[in-house]
C-alpha cells in the first residue's frame, strides 16, 4: 500500500514538472514525456518489491531448517488461509469503496462537491491499490512460499 502511495505521489512531482517545463502541454499542443512516468513506476514497483521478495523467499528455509518441515507445513497451510482471506477481503473492500464512490457521483447522498463525495474519493483511493494491488500481490506471496518449500524439500529427506 505504501509502495503505491510513494510512487503515486512521485508521479504527480513528474506530471506538474512537465506542466511547468514544456511549453504547450497544459493546451494539448505538446507532448507529454511519457517514458519517465513509465520510469518511474517501473522503478518504483521493482525497489519496493526487494524487501517483500526476500521475507517470502527466506521465511520457508528459515523456518525448515530451523524448526523443521513440520513448522514449515503448519507456516505454508497458516500463510495460504491467512493471504486467501486477506486476498477476498481487500478485493470485495476495494471493490466497495469504487462502488460507493460511483453511487454518490450518480447524485445519491448529496452527488459531486458534496463531503460525502469528498470522503468517498479518499475511500476509493486506498480502494484502488488494495483491489489492484496487494490483494492480487498475496496470490504471488503463497506460489513463492510454496516453490521455495518445494525447491528445498530434497534437502528434507
Amino acid at each position: 500500500m505504501t509502495a503505491v502511495g510513494d510512487a503515486a505521489f512521485e508521479m504527480i512531482q513528474e506530471i506538474r514538472r512537465q506542466f511547468r517545463e514544456i511549453p504547450g502541454l497544459l493546451e494539448g499542443k505538446a507532448d507529454p514525456d511519457n517514458a519517465r512516468c513509465v520510469d518511474i513506476a517501473t522503478k518504483a514497483a521493482l525497489k519496493k518489491m526487494v524487501l517483500p521478495g526476500v521475507i517470502a523467499v527466506a521465511a520457508p528455509v528459515i523456518v525448515c531448517f530451523w524448526l523443521g518441515p513440520q513448522a514449515l507445513g503448519g507456516m505454508l497451510g497458516g500463510a495460504l488461509l491467512g493471504c486467501v482471506l486477506m486476498a477476498l477481503m481487500m478485493a470485495n473492500a476495494g471493490g466497495a469503496w469504487d462502488n460507493a464512490k460511483k453511487f454518490i457521483e450518480k447524485g445519491n447522498l448529496g452527488g459531486k462537491g458534496s463531503d460525502v463525495h469528498k470522503a468517498a474519493v479518499v475511500g476509493d483511493t486506498v480502494g484502488d491499490p488494495f483491489k489492484d494491488t496487494s490483494g492480487p500481490a498475496m496470490n504471488i506471496l503463497i506460489n513463492v512460499m510454496a516453490i521455495v518449500s518445494l525447491v528445498i524439500a530434497p534437502l528434507l529427506v
